[in-house]
């Protein structure tokens, strides 16, 4: 038999298919008054929560000092939330000079049109999730009140930055941002 019979047989088959689909899909009633009700199913989204959960530093030495911080990430709503990046700054305001120390980001922004890897992270609802960093800091010599606060263990600390987080995936809804600042 020739091929061509069992190709067209199978284009008029599914031109079949998907007329039927077409015929007997949903349908779109233009004329209906109702209003969606304000009990429908639309939840408020409330935004994420963070916390300090650690600072302290860890190791020291005459040459450095290994500071590490913890933030926890909480999620109040039913629905997931993916936090995408959080950048902050750290201070050491324990001594004469009020100085930044370092600061960092954690996770990754999407930016281009393809990316080839995800750095960010799913918070399910009703969830939290513990995030950390270790900040490095080389000795000096020209800051010995910070440096006898880190051995003596008498730091007092400020933590600013912002929390970057969209909904449930990349694509639906918007980027929102949540700016927050601690002392310790």
């Amino acid at each position: 038999m020739n091929p061509k019979i069992f190709v067209g047989v199978a284009v008029a088959a599914l031109a079949a298919v998907l007329g039927g689909i077409l015929i007997m899909g949903p349908s779109i009633d233009l004329e209906s008054t109702t209003q969606p009700s304000a009990n429908s199913e639309v939840s408020e989204i409330r935004p994420i929560e963070i916390e300090l959960e650690e600072i302290n530093v860890s190791k020291i030495s005459e040459r450095s000092a290994t500071i590490d911080i913890a933030f926890e990430i909480k999620n109040p709503n039913d629905r997931s939330m993916i936090v995408t990046t959080m950048d902050y700054q750290l201070y050491e305001t324990g001594y004469s000079q009020s100085e930044q120390l370092g600061g960092g980001q954690i996770g990754h922004r999407a930016e281009g049109m393809v990316e080839f890897g995800s750095n960010y992270y799913t918070l399910l609802g009703g969830n939290s999730i513990i995030l950390r960093d270790e900040i490095v800091l080389r000795n000096s010599g020209n800051t010995p009140e910070l440096w006898s606060n880190f051995e003596s263990n008498t730091n007092t600390w400020k933590v600013s930055g912002v929390v970057f987080y969209n909904l449930s995936s990349m694509t639906s809804g918007q980027e929102n941002e949540l700016v927050f600042e601690f002392t310790q």
